[in-house]
């Protein structure tokens, strides 16, 4: 401890007029230099008390731990009195050991920033972040109704009704209708098998006829109900949540508008199809491109519109915040670990899966699946080395760097697709067997 005392006596202050704020669930301790510790609660009336506090001892800047959601209020009502605000990683105060009090870890977040030591994290604009609390919530409500999508299920099944073995999805449009027919007493089987898609009827109605002979009983048609009446109402709430994200985007995107082009062409561009879960959002594509510029990311293999507007909502639109690809990466959680040293390896704690980071993991999953794709042909290869795992984050991660230089360096991205992929891996296996047999002195014929 006396020689970090020593170091920063040596050290030049950068920020003369700095404090440092811990926060907990019902205090806020904040540290002022040269001033002691003073402690308020975490109502709004306190809030403003710690804001006036500030204001009267001229502080410029404030830097505050980022736990749990308890900082937003805090961050939001200090911003807008016009303070420079720093949100920092907790990891990085907690290096030095003994400091481990409230009070003492206030004095220490201070005693930090004042000298330029601690790193800021990346807090949206007012817009995005209204955008991405919509979009996280749409998120929510949708695996909340794919559990009762799997209640229906298992209703349906205990009364033996096979519905989900004939039909894809039975939360489709026929699925839907025979489920809500059986539960307003339609027994008749012709009449349930009517209510199927042309499509279906082509196909299989012979199938379906058969999966629809049941033993209905009385708790297995209450179980179906609620689970049906469970998805329809999280239907509902989705449906909300894209009108108000329709409400910002195009607020954002100036109405899908491109002010550019003064007539509208003739005929619109092809997008991306959106196959499960499409929000109910006016010209999303275009809003988008609207936003960035006119670069595209649903070039990129596995993004659509709404994965884009996925990622928008938590990056925004100005990535070149991130220096490189490389310091992207790491923040997204995707960067590959440095735990070796010789022969041991280290039980590095892992930085977790941040939920923008999952979004590229998911789609990278999509993709190994995918038989068309260089990206996909990437991902399977080292999965069947290194395990899946990997292979979806290290697939996640080349998504990522290549989602970073189309945003920021405008790099025009095209799919090579697999053989292309596999030329190239050949090529590149020639030149290391040339090389071998050169170091070899071996000829090749």
């Amino acid at each position: 401890m006396l020689l970090n005392l020593l170091k920063f006596k040596a050290m030049k202050k950068i920020r003369e007029h700095a404090a440092g704020i811990d926060i907990g669930a019902n205090n806020f301790f904040v540290s002022i230099d040269g001033e002691e510790v003073k402690v308020f609660f975490t109502y709004t009336d306190d809030i403003k008390l710690l804001r006036n506090y500030l204001l009267e001892n001229k502080i410029e800047t404030v830097a505050m731990e980022a736990t749990g959601v308890y900082w937003v209020v805090l961050y939001e009502m200090l911003e807008e009195a016009g303070f420079d605000v720093w949100l920092i990683d907790g990891r990085e105060t907690k290096q030095v050991p003994g400091r481990k009090t409230d009070v003492k870890d206030c004095q220490w977040i201070q005693q930090l920033h004042s000298y330029g030591l601690l790193n800021r994290c990346y807090v949206s604009d007012s817009d995005t972040k209204e955008l991405k609390s919509y979009v996280r919530l749409r998120e929510d409500h949708i695996r909340s109704a794919s559990m009762h999508i799997n209640h229906m299920q298992k209703a349906l099944t205990q009364m033996n009704i096979r519905l989900k073995e004939v039909l894809s999805q039975i939360h489709g449009k026929s699925g839907l209708a025979i489920i809500k027919a059986i539960l307003e007493g339609e027994r008749d089987r012709d009449k349930l098998v009517d209510l199927c898609h042309v499509s279906i009827l082509k196909k299989k109605r012979d199938l379906v006829y058969k999966a629809l002979e049941g033993n209905y009983t009385k708790s297995g048609l209450f179980a179906l109900k609620q689970a049906f009446q469970g998805y329809m109402f999280y239907q509902q709430q989705i449906d909300e949540c894209d009108i108000m994200i329709n409400s910002i985007i195009n607020k954002l995107g100036n109405n899908g508008e491109n002010p550019k082009v003064k007539e509208k062409p003739q005929k619109e561009v092809k997008r991306k199809r959106i196959r499960h879960n499409s929000p109910k959002v006016d010209n999303l594509g275009q809003n988008l491109l609207n936003i960035f510029g006119g670069k595209d990311a649903t070039k990129i293999s596995g993004i659509t519109d709404y994965t884009w507007l996925q990622l928008y909502s938590e990056t925004g639109s100005d990535l070149s915040r991130w220096p490189s690809e490389k310091h992207f990466t790491s923040w997204l959680g995707l960067s590959p670990g440095q735990n070796h040293s010789g022969k041991k390896r280290r039980n590095a704690k892992k930085k977790g899966h941040p939920p923008v980071g999952q979004i590229f993991r998911t789609i990278a999953q999509s993709l190994i699946n995918s038989k068309y794709t260089a990206l996909g042909s990437f991902g399977r290869r080292l999965r069947a080395r290194k395990g899946s795992s990997i292979a979806i984050k290290a697939t996640a991660r080349k998504l990522a760097e290549l989602y970073w230089r189309v945003m920021v360096k405008g790099l025009d991205y095209a799919e090579m697709g697999v053989k292309k992929y596999e030329e190239q891996l050949q090529v590149q296996k020639m030149k290391i067997f040339k090389k071998m047999a050169k170091d070899l002195n071996v000829l090749i014929t």
